[in-house]
């Protein structure tokens, strides 16, 4: 994932598109909203690609993919 970057000096070391201070939230919530790819690249952030959105998605499925879910035993 060499589109996205942390570094502890920005966004508090949350993850962030390389070379900016976009963070993957911020791109998500807006996929999240229905915004469409174009819009997002044209109205918020004309700094990003599409491709970088995909790249957004595609580290957050990596991150819940090796997520270790624990359930407490139910009785």
């Amino acid at each position: 994932m060499e589109r996205i970057e942390i570094n502890p000096n920005i966004h508090f070391g949350k993850p962030c598109i390389a070379g900016t201070r976009i963070s993957v939230l911020n791109v998500l919530e807006l996929v999240s909203d229905g915004i469409p790819f174009e819009e997002i690249t044209k109205k918020y952030y004309p700094d990003i690609t599409v491709d970088d959105i995909r790249v957004c998605i595609k580290y957050a499925m990596d991150v819940i993919t090796v997520e270790d879910i624990h359930f407490a035993n139910q009785k």
